[in-house]
């Protein structure tokens, strides 16, 4: 390991003794932005308002007005921790014991952005010419409602010109060990909400009664079957969910007058969102038995699908991987969504951090050794990006 006088380990430590609960700020960007501001970083804090959720604190740091412009992106909030009670250790201690460091954010992805930041800092004294330009977008809400997060500072970013050319986002992408695979790309989501009105009454009349439920099942199944496709080149099959079927109905001898249902689809590049929901209006269509009462709504877009396939992001970063870890890394596009989703629209965008092992979960935790090896990655992907090796 490299010498370093940002040192990331510490760096989690303090981020992760901040209760960032979103969408508090809980300390965390205080910290990252004087740590920053005092490497030369140019900062802005941006607060946000929505109609639809609450106020956002972000930051946006930039050192250098040069090109190319790299950006890492990422967020400082965390989940909750639950039962603290569960916990071995405060779930805000940041303790490290026999060379693991614990706390709620340590691996999502406080870890990740100490790892950057060491990184960064380390190559802007190493190369303070270096020509280009290191900007950071760290926002305080990607855990929850993503409103007043980084959709909302891409886009003030890109408004007064700030033009970048590339992005990392430090999720939690590994699935085995540090350096086995970038992701290059996500599926789509698409969320629905499926209503059946039918003719509530007593179960002993049938002749008095439209049972909503019978008309929902062939509905259901057909969302379902057949699969929507095979798959494709870059990416897994598209899946539907069925994730709640509701009736509102504690009494066993009356029928119902309505039921919903909920779905969430993630779709491949097989599709766009207006394309599966053409498909999946279609099924429904198909499906409903006549005279059915249905509505269909489709909840807020999650994301789009997308692909990355820049050479001048993918390239410096497998080496970077494979120099420091010595593992060669797959581009995958498996998993959920993420902030990635947003940033796509204005540059190229992979995201690469920690293990997903324990993120979300009680004791969640991270070897040191990992948040070592992750900043070398970074510094070792800077000096091939920028070119300074």
């Amino acid at each position: 390991m490299s010498d370093r006088s940002a040192d990331p380990v510490e760096i989690t430590q303090k981020l992760v003794q901040c209760p960032s609960v979103t969408p508090e700020e809980g300390g965390a960007l205080d910290y990252l932005q004087e740590l920053l501001k005092d490497a030369g970083f140019e900062t802005h804090r941006l607060v946000f308002s929505d109609e639809r959720s609450y106020d956002v604190d972000n930051l946006y740091a930039r050192y250098g007005r040069g090109k190319p412009h790299f950006c890492y992106a990422g967020h400082t909030d965390v989940v909750p921790p639950g039962d603290v009670s569960a916990w071995t250790r405060d779930p805000f201690s940041g303790d490290i014991v026999e060379g693991v460091l614990h706390g709620r954010g340590a691996e999502d992805m406080k870890g990740s952005v100490a790892a950057f930041a060491a990184a960064s800092i380390n190559f802007i004294e190493e190369h303070p010419d270096f020509g280009g330009s290191i900007s950071f977008l760290i926002t305080g809400d990607e855990e929850a409602d993503a409103v007043n997060g980084t959709i909302k500072v891409i886009e003030w970013a890109d408004a007064r010109g700030e033009a970048i050319d590339a992005c990392i986002v430090g999720e939690p992408t590994n699935e085995n060990v540090l350096g086995d695979s970038i992701k290059n790309g996500r599926r789509g989501s698409l969320s629905g909400l499926i209503t059946v009105e039918g003719t509530q009454g007593h179960v002993a009349y049938p002749e008095t009664i439209d049972n909503p439920i019978d008309r929902m099942v062939p509905i259901l199944a057909a969302l379902k079957m057949p699969p929507l496709d095979d798959g494709s080149a870059s990416f897994p099959p598209s899946n539907l969910e069925i994730t709640s079927v509701d009736v509102g109905n504690t009494t066993s001898n009356i029928v119902p007058a309505r039921v919903s249902a909920r779905f969430n689809v993630r779709y491949n590049d097989h599709w766009s969102s207006a394309t599966m929901k053409e498909e999946l209006n279609r099924r429904l269509k198909e499906a409903a038995p006549p005279e059915t009462r249905l509505t269909v709504e489709f909840i807020r877009d999650v994301s789009e699908v997308f692909l990355t396939e820049a050479e001048d992001l993918i390239a410096p970063l497998q080496q970077a991987i494979r120099d420091v870890t010595g593992h060669e890394p797959a581009l995958s596009t498996k998993g959920g969504t993420s902030d990635a989703r947003f940033i796509k629209n204005y540059c190229p965008v992979v995201e690469f951090g920690l293990v997903n092992e324990t993120l979300h979960q009680v004791n969640e935790c991270v070897p040191v050794s990992d948040l070592k090896t992750l900043s070398d990655v970074y510094a070792a992907f800077l000096k091939r990006y920028f070119k300074t090796v």
